[in-house]
């Protein structure tokens, strides 16, 4: 049987021509550069890249089925510990997928009874119960020792990740323990990591098991609305609306909601979702609740009022996947939806569960904290109000609670309540997000992860303190104990570059050049800043630095301070561009006696660069 062909027929027999595509190119690329060489007899882990809610479930699938098609009998799907998710994901395996043995976590007698006659698909959620359960099953019927396990982990940096690898006695997290004890109790294994937050990931040392030996990114398809769209590297949006400039923040939302509403509803539409993001305290959602019920009383009790404001929020939509209606229609729903209570209000956290086939149909405002995040999506969703804060944010947590992206959203119509703090912080994890995709399709497999101070990339407890060092923008890093691979090729370099300039602009191709002939000390980490220059490449392969060059500098070693004042504060100016700053010094008070070209490099400021420093790169 061709399982591929097969899932890829069904897709286009819906009528999803450009979907069927994408999914084939993704699982024909991994099939040809990953599965194909793989040797039968090995661990090896990839990751799956895709952006949130842009339909990385079909290429799951599309992959799963080419590594059916190149000889893999078991696979393994793991979802987050959720058991709607878990339910959901094993029907739409069901449903999707032919040929296979499919089994749920309670259908241990089918797996043990087809004896991999059929290629068995087994979906887990995430549960130390669970994983154990199976880690016996695969130990105690002893077909995975003769044969190889395709793991597919969806949201791969939930759960999955070791928390407790900075403890003493090389300890680790039940999860962790569990899919180790399941992945290495194969003959072989292909561990597929899927996520749309890689910052976790990505930041593993390679020596822990769980970064990647490959990382593929996928497109998301032309209808998609990421992050892009809503936080672009230019001037604001139109669907942004800082509340700062909003006098009732909660009333403004909740009219535009019932406004949009009235559209895609009176347009023959089957849902318009609002949702309400404030803070994890359940007190907090309680009030934002009682606030919405009471900006729909105030609709029933102040009908001209509530007119002028639908008339208000009609005049700026702009629906593109509908004909715009006309005012009086406009109102006229909404009347219908206020005073016929048609307008439901849920509170989502974990004293109160919602069924997704409560937001399925109709006009709905969701309000809710973390229950939010991963696996939960929201149909038709139009207008969020986004008020949740953290001391300490983590971008891949706010990343996961941004439930505004996907397929089904009207552009025209989209409208996000945020403040400007917010804003900016969520424009900086999609310009970090753009430079790691950017990396990733350049092919740089040491791929840097930086935010701005402040920003988290994930949390703390997955990162080895060991091994995870952290470049602050803005700080002079020179080596003590440098030399150089020979003197005369670095001052050919600069030859060109006298004293007739305080300093010089120049490509950062230029500057690693230079940097290539530096042989660093082990308290200068050249290998990273390299990679940073990478980075910045990859994002803008033009990109500039800043050259400041002096010779004949009679400066000891050791002494703690490499450049001058007068060149610190001088390299101190260029706050946005990185600065080399590159002292000839005489030899004559250490140095090993030599003329040596010593570098001090110093980073954008407000910024902090991750590095992950193997073990045997210690003693670089």
């Amino acid at each position: 049987m061709q399982y591929l062909k097969t899932y890829l027929n069904k897709i286009i027999a819906r009528g999803n021509e450009k979907l069927a595509e994408s999914i084939s190119k993704t699982a024909e690329d991994i099939g040809k550069s990953y599965i194909s060489t793989f040797s039968f007899t090995s661990h090896e882990i990839g990751l799956l890249f895709g952006n949130v809610q842009s339909g990385k479930t079909g290429q799951m699938f599309g992959i799963l089925c080419k590594a059916a098609d190149l000889g893999f009998p078991a696979f393994l799907i793991l979802t987050t510990d959720n058991v709607v998710l878990q339910a959901q994901t094993l029907e739409r395996v069901k449903s999707d997928l032919e040929g296979f043995c499919i089994c749920g976590e309670d259908d241990t007698g089918l797996f043990v009874e087809n004896s991999l006659i059929q290629p068995a698909i087994i979906i887990l959620k995430k549960n130390s119960r669970v994983l154990r359960k199976w880690a016996n099953i695969f130990n105690t019927t002893g077909f995975m020792k003769g044969n190889p396990l395709f793991i597919i982990d969806d949201e791969a940096d939930a759960a999955s990740l070791n928390t407790f690898i900075n403890r003493k006695g090389n300890q680790f997290s039940s999860i962790n323990k569990y899919l180790n004890s399941i992945k290495n109790g194969a003959t072989s294994s292909l561990y597929l990591q899927v996520t749309g937050t890689p910052q976790a990931i990505l930041l593993q040392t390679m020596a822990s098991g769980w970064h990647p030996y490959f990382t593929y990114y996928f497109q998301p398809g032309s209808a998609y609305l990421g992050g892009d769209f809503f936080f672009p590297s230019s001037q604001k949006p139109d669907c942004i609306t800082f509340l700062e400039t909003v006098k009732e923040d909660t009333k403004e939302a909740v009219l535009r909601h019932i406004t949009v509403s009235a559209q895609v509803l009176a347009s023959g539409g089957k849902v318009c979702n609002g949702l309400i993001h404030p803070s994890v305290r359940q007190s907090a959602h309680n009030t934002y609740a009682k606030d919405v019920k009471k900006v729909l009383e105030w609709c029933k009790a102040n009908n001209a009022e509530f007119k002028a404001e639908i008339i208000k929020h009609s005049a700026s939509l702009n629906p593109q996947k509908s004909a715009k209606l006309s005012y009086d229609v406009i109102f006229s729903k909404a009347e219908s939806l206020v005073m016929n209570d048609e307008i439901n209000v849920y509170i989502m956290n974990g004293t109160n569960e919602v069924d997704s086939s409560a937001y399925a149909q109709g006009s709905n405002i969701v309000i809710g904290g973390n229950t939010l995040g991963r696996g939960v999506t929201f149909p038709g969703l139009q207008t969020i109000y986004y008020t949740r804060t953290s001391k300490k944010p983590q971008a891949d947590t706010m990343w996961q609670h941004s439930r505004m992206f996907g397929y089904d959203r009207d552009p025209g119509m989209m409208m996000i309540y945020i403040d400007e703090h917010l804003y900016k912080l969520f424009s900086d994890i999609n310009s970090t997000n753009n430079s790691i995709i950017a990396q990733i399709e350049r092919g740089i497999d040491d791929v840097k992860i930086y935010y701005p101070e402040g920003l988290n990339p994930t949390r703390k407890n997955v990162l080895d303190n060991k091994h995870v060092e952290i470049i602050s923008g803005g700080t002079n890093y020179y080596p003590f104990y440098p030399d150089n691979d020979t003197i005369e090729s670095i001052s050919e370099l600069l030859k060109a570059f006298d004293n007739t300039e305080p300093y010089y602009q120049v490509s950062l191709r230029f500057i690693k050049e230079v940097l290539s002939h530096i042989i660093p000390s082990p308290d200068f980490k050249l290998s990273a800043f390299m990679s940073v220059l990478d980075t910045m490449l990859a994002d803008t392969p033009a990109g500039q630095g800043i050259l400041i060059v002096r010779r004949e500098r009679d400066v000891a070693q050791g002494t703690g301070a490499l450049i001058s004042p007068n060149d610190w504060k001088l390299g101190g100016q260029f706050t946005d561009k990185p600065v080399l700053t590159m002292y000839q010094v005489t030899g004559n008070k250490g140095w090993k006696g030599k003329k040596l070209w010593i570098p001090n490099i110093k980073l954008p400021h407000g910024t902090m660069y991750y590095d992950v420093l193997e073990e045997d790169t210690q003693g670089e």
